[in-house]
């Protein structure tokens, strides 16, 4: 029900999304999905970036080519909304849901491994490097776990309110959090609550220099500083809730999308939140925005269920 009627609060206030657009030009998908989910709700790019994996509300899991966007599998995953996606190679994904489930799946949906959980997943972050994967609950907790083995490892009674975001930087050393209750949270040996933002950060991500913890609400950029915690809040051109920030693999720009009252799709300067690019927005509230670790591809989901995908390299105004 609630998802219905964020879905309706989006296309009753169109006019304002149309009205942002013509702010700026932005430049069409060069593909368009439709209806490829009920809602879209995660996305995650293969590591050879020649392929992308999508869940919506329904706990279905599909596979497609990328750049053409062609179809390759599909199968039933979760009781409920994909909350989380992850390539763990070019044969194998990990998906997490609002079931409570973590699971590993080979890419024709055979079920590899899984672990259970006591309360839905809201977030889910993956960090090679370190063999962890952390996951937020709707209890506000925050878990950690063995990637290979999907083992829990750790359990923390982090928020006093649904985790929205998590982000853990390569090596597992630090990871941050946020949730319902505003609190944005980095989690090292000492533990740190970070300065409260001006709305609840719906997105987190560090920023490949490491100085930085990127994250977004209402409006706005929310850029903490790690050494000292403190808070920098950057205006941009979206006019809703930021719901999904990703930086470029050579760090030179932030691809964000939005919702609510807009789903602009735009390229965003990390330290003056200026708008370098603008891309097609979806007709419905945005969700996720992917770009591939090649940098050549970016994709967007929203609660319309359309993907759209836009080849990069194309374009020589790329940022």
């Amino acid at each position: 029900m609630l998802l219905r009627f964020a879905s309706l609060l989006c296309a009753a206030v169109m006019v304002v999304l149309l009205t942002g657009c013509a702010r700026g030009l932005y430049r069409p998908a060069d593909v368009v999905i439709p209806d490829a989910h009920g809602g879209g709700s995660a996305l995650a790019a293969s590591p050879d970036s020649a392929m992308l994996v999508s869940g919506g509300w329904t706990g279905n899991i599909r596979l497609w080519n990328l750049p053409d966007g062609t179809a390759r599998y599909r199968w039933q995953a979760h009781r409920g909304e994909v909350s989380g996606l992850f390539f763990l190679d070019e044969k194998r994904v990990l998906s997490g849901g609002y079931d409570g489930r973590l699971v590993l799946w080979s890419l024709r949906g055979q079920k590899l491994r899984s672990a259970d959980s006591d309360s839905p997943i809201t977030a889910m972050a993956v960090d090679i490097a370190s063999a962890l994967i952390v996951t937020g609950h709707n209890d506000g907790s925050v878990r950690l776990w063995s990637l290979f083995e999907l083992s829990p490892l750790a359990r923390a009674g982090a928020h006093d309110g649904a985790v929205r975001a998590l982000t853990i930087a390569s090596g597992g050393y630090l990871l941050a959090s946020s949730a319902t209750d505003g609190q944005v949270k980095l989690w090292r040996p000492e533990g740190e609550t970070l300065p409260k933002a001006g709305s609840d950060a719906r997105t987190l991500v560090f920023s490949p220099d490491g100085r930085f913890l990127y994250g977004a609400g209402w409006f706005d950029l929310f850029r903490w500083e790690l050494e000292t915690g403190a808070l920098t809040t950057i205006d941009t051109d979206h006019q809703g809730i930021i719901n999904s920030i990703l930086f470029a693999p050579d760090g030179g720009y932030l691809a964000s999308i939005s919702r609510q009252t807009d789903s602009s799709v735009l390229f965003l300067d990390p330290d003056s939140g200026q708008t370098l690019k603008r891309f097609q927005p979806h007709a419905l509230c945005g969700v996720v925005v992917v770009i591939t670790p090649d940098g050549k591809t970016l994709a967007t989901t929203s609660d319309d269920g359309s993907i759209m995908i836009w080849a990069l390299e194309r374009d020589p105004g790329n940022p």
